[in-house]
């Protein structure tokens, strides 16, 4: 499983010309699952995301988790973050999971955030429009299978 994370301001996802959701400050995590992911892996990541201590304190240090600052999650499902681009131009999408298996992942891997932190989704397999207030710009990238 991998994940980038993008601190925001605020952020919304668009679907067909109307705001299908939107989030105040917090985190926008774009999401992807691999054909050998399991429920541990998204725990991992659960666990990294809410405990990630990247908003300022008073003191403006990146030292504050999500739940520290009680935002919220816009999570976006993103096939193309196992693009392989090794051979010529056009990438492959081998390593995502097919949509049929990923969206049970997804839909679990959104549940165990919103334990912790409120979350909100695009339409799984639907065409979005992502608007990300990129904050700092601060963005990090997890892959579950470098622990």
């Amino acid at each position: 499983m991998k994940v980038v994370i993008c601190r925001s301001k605020n952020s919304n996802v668009i679907i067909n010309n109307e705001i299908y959701n939107s989030i105040p400050k917090g985190l926008v995590v774009l999401s992807c699952f691999e054909n050998n992911d399991t429920i541990e892996d998204i725990l991992y990541i659960v666990k990294k995301i809410v405990n990630l201590r990247i908003f300022d304190d008073d003191n403006h240090i990146m030292n504050k988790s999500i739940m520290d600052i009680k935002g919220r999650i816009l999570s976006i499902s993103q096939f193309t973050l196992y693009a392989d681009t090794k051979k010529g131009n056009r990438p492959s999408y081998e390593r995502a999971l097919k949509s049929d298996l990923a969206i049970s992942l997804y839909d679990k891997f959104n549940a165990e955030l919103n334990k912790y932190v409120p979350t909100v989704t695009g339409k799984f397999g639907s065409d979005m429009l992502v608007n990300i207030a990129n904050d700092g710009p601060v963005t990090i990238i997890i892959d579950s299978k470098n622990k």
